[in-house]
């Protein structure tokens, strides 16, 4: 039977553990008074015994019965210990005790002041989601007048431009449809009166009856001058594509040219279109679901402390032999964690507004999006991954005899094998590598309840867990170490160069093929997820940027072997499919190796761009553009140590040396302060955080250290050793393989630090912003 210490913190929100009540130490205290207990138990019984032993004479095996019952009072203490001891937590090691009653005066001391701290959470985190649930019905009834002033006017318009029979059709065919699929053409301008007057009268009245006016009306122009009775509004949907920003911006800067600086209150040209509705409708229900999320995470904390305080208060019954659960209980039910009921009505109030206006009355269509089903965990996946396991080991075994039998590492052996399959392979290694350590970063992140995602703001119900990750590296390198067996048999077998060198091409474009497959076949949200955050990083900085934004630009900046890698490969088959010498074409051209370069830069300018993004977004946090210049000088040590490449001169080496340290250390101290939030000089464990997931801190010692060994994998570079070209190519990719190794520890730690933020902060549920912002 599982106890309950282990299956509150199973069940237990994560972001909002501190905030429960402390059931190991509530636990810790009973037994203390347990201890007192049969201390005193034991005092008596040793007084009794004293009292029982005759004052007549003095004996020879005295001597011999007092060492006999200390030996039998000690096993008897010692037995009583372990039994006390013996539960869950026997490892912990139980405080000096002091008499009974004082124990029993702690116990219910602490008991108090957890209930006094969970009444208090409990009681801010109502106040916050009422707050949230009174602001979300504000802004749907601005949604709702808006969309009914749109139809009115759609109506008029149409009335006036159409006077055959068949508009009454039309008419009931556009009411039927919902706003998506409507044409933007019925956009209503707000701010100026002279295209449709009545219609910008009906806006501002209708939104006025709500206290809600939009900037720059004709009402509000009217009134310049004085102080608004209603809130100032406007339709705040987020620039969160290229197009977006653009367009935000050009207007900006327009308008600041034509009619000069923004007067206040003012907002020239500001229309309420269909697409606008539609955005802001989105961001509603999706501000509805969350609420309803954490609504539902509300009541079981309420109703886990609730059990818990009931557990504790019988295990204290049981110990003291006193019945004192019963009054106690009644004073916890009294308790506003338990008998408020304001959450209750809320979550009713939220399932029938999002049912009415979001599902079109349908409660099943409700469902999906408010309670959507759990994915079912299948044994089938593990079958599979051990079976991909199995055949991948047995076809790199049947690789490498073939291989050295072949002899394909000698000078002997043809030397295009190398240039040709090394580049492909090696790509589709290290990403499999990769892919091994994502898996296993969601192994330990779900074995220490690191919410991540949370943090990476996916759906639960549709992510990736760590078979499935684990299921796509081993299918994957099962496929690549075939193609390889295949591409050396035939090649040694005298097949066609031509249909030999297709192998690797045709596996690149199966990849990529499977990779943009439009089925819902082969984890397509994942796949589409990816591709969106990696259009994101292309186009940075116009894309808004969230955290699984720069958390997978960092990924790239440690998978430039593998970028170079998939640049050279095109390069060979674009110029093998005109005739032209690949090899030399893409390996010995200057533009070429200059192309490879910037292909090394684009990762770090990525990243820099994305601070700056954030750094314009976030309040002009000097924080942002600090890491922004990390990424620059990783730049110009990676710009420097390309110019010592074509001049290895004495000059260039020393400034390899002093850019390559310097971002070096720049790196290091970010990795471990700002990423890791280590280094803590004032911390109670010695140069960490106070607040430490792993509970050995020697793996943190271990992990800076290894850290900061493989960041000093550029020096490789500087020493130039003179090897063989088929040991340069191992070398280089066992570099690189490193890196990816040192990303890959590097995830765990920047996760654990981000959730323990959030922890902080007790952010459980994700802040949707609201569409309808007052900008006064």
């Amino acid at each position: 039977m599982v106890k309950f210490s282990r299956e509150l913190e199973a069940q237990l929100i994560p972001e909002w553990k501190d905030a429960f009540v402390n059931y190991r130490q509530l636990k810790k205290q009973v037994k203390k008074i347990k201890i007192s207990l049969h201390q005193r138990l034991d005092s008596d019984a040793a007084a009794a015994r004293d009292e029982e032993i005759p004052s007549f004479g003095i004996s020879i095996f005295d001597g011999l019965r007092a060492l006999s019952a200390g030996f039998t009072s000690t096993s008897k203490r010692d037995h009583r210990d372990l039994s006390i001891t013996g539960d869950d937590d026997s490892a912990e090691e139980v405080e000096p005790v002091q008499s009974r009653e004082v124990e029993e005066k702690c116990f219910f001391n602490k008991l108090e002041k957890e209930l006094e701290k969970v009444n208090k959470f409990y009681e801010t985190k109502e106040r916050e989601f009422c707050e949230r649930g009174e602001a979300l019905n504000k802004q749907l009834q601005i949604l709702l007048d808006l969309k009914k002033i749109l139809d009115e006017h759609f109506r008029r318009r149409q009335h006036r431009r159409c006077s055959s029979p068949s508009k009454g059709a039309f008419l009931d065919r556009f009411n039927s449809s919902p706003i998506s699929d409507r044409t933007s053409e019925t956009d209503v301008p707000v701010s100026d009166s002279s295209t449709s007057p009545a219609i910008s009268e009906e806006v501002i009245s209708a939104l006025e009856r709500n206290g809600i006016s939009f900037v720059g009306s004709a009402r509000s122009k009217a009134k310049k001058g004085t102080k608004p009775k209603a809130a100032t509004m406007r339709i705040d949907i987020p620039a969160t594509t290229p197009g977006k920003t653009i367009s935000a911006i050009t207007s900006m800067v327009w308008e600041d040219l034509v009619n000069g600086a923004r007067k206040e209150g003012e907002c020239g040209g500001d229309y309420i279109s269909r697409k606008k509705i539609q955005c802001a409708e989105k961001m509603i229900r999706g501000a509805f679901v969350e609420l309803y999320r954490g609504l539902g995470l509300l009541k079981n904390y309420s109703s886990l402390n609730m059990v818990a305080f009931t557990k504790i208060l019988k295990k204290y019954d049981k110990v003291s032999k006193k019945q004192a659960s019963s009054s106690y209980l009644k004073k916890v039910k009294r308790s506003h964690f338990v008998n408020s009921d304001k959450v209750v009505k809320l979550v009713d109030e939220v399932e029938t507004i999002f049912i009415k206006c979001f599902a079109s009355n349908d409660k099943k269509k409700a469902m999906k999006f408010l309670r959507p089903n759990q994915p079912k965990e299948s044994h089938m996946i593990t079958f599979f991954v051990g079976l991909f396991t199995g055949s991948f080991v047995t076809l790199f075994t049947v690789y490498a005899f073939l291989a050295h039998i072949s002899g394909i590492f000698s000078s002997t052996f043809e030397p295009g094998y190398m240039e040709t399959v090394y580049p492909v392979f090696s790509m589709f290694a290290l990403l499999s590598l990769h892919i091994f350590l994502y898996g296993c970063n969601l192994f330990m992140w779900k074995s220490t309840r690191i919410n991540h995602n949370f943090i990476f703001e996916f759906n639960p119900h549709k992510c990736l867990n760590y078979r499935d990750v684990f299921l796509i590296c081993t299918s994957f390198m099962t496929m690549v170490v075939g193609a390889m067996v295949i591409h050396l048999i035939l090649r040694s077998s005298n097949f066609a160069p031509h249909l030999v060198d297709a192998i690797p091409g045709t596996l690149l474009v199966m990849f990529f093929g499977t990779l943009i497959c439009p089925f819902n076949i082969f984890y397509r949200s994942t796949r589409y997820c990816f591709l969106r955050v990696i259009r994101n990083i292309i186009f940075s900085p116009f894309y808004k940027v969230l955290m699984v934004d720069f958390f997978m630009a960092d990924q790239l900046t440690s998978q430039i072997p593998l970028l170079r890698y998939m640049e050279f490969t095109s390069c060979y088959f674009i110029a093998s499919g005109f005739k032209i010498h690949p090899y030399e074409t893409c390996t010995n051209n200057k533009t070429y190796k200059l192309l490879a370069y910037i292909i090394s830069f684009l990762p770090y300018y990525y990243r820099a761009m994305q601070c700056a993004r954030r750094y314009m977004e976030e309040g002009y946090d000097p924080n942002h553009l600090a890491n922004a210049g990390k990424y620059i000088s990783a730049m110009l040590a990676a710009a420097v140590r390309w110019k010592y490449a074509f001049d290895p001169t004495p000059m260039w080496l020393a400034f390899v040396v002093i850019t390559s340290t310097f971002a070096t250390f720049y790196q290091l101290y970010w990795d471990f302060v700002k990423d890791w939030g280590l280094l803590n000089l004032y911390s109670t464990n010695l140069f960490l955080r106070d607040e430490l997931i792993l509970r050995n801190n020697s793996i943190y010692y271990v992990s800076m250290a290894l850290n900061f060994v493989l960041r000093l994998a550029w020096i490789e570079a500087v020493l130039r050793l003179n090897l063989g070209p088929v040991e340069n190519r191992l070398v280089d990719f066992s570099l690189a393989s490193l890196e990816i190794i040192r990303r890959g520890h590097w995830n765990f730690y920047r996760l654990e630090n981000e959730h323990l933020n959030n922890v902080g902060k007790f952010r459980a549920v994700k802040a949707v912003p609201l569409p309808f912002r007052d900008i006064e």
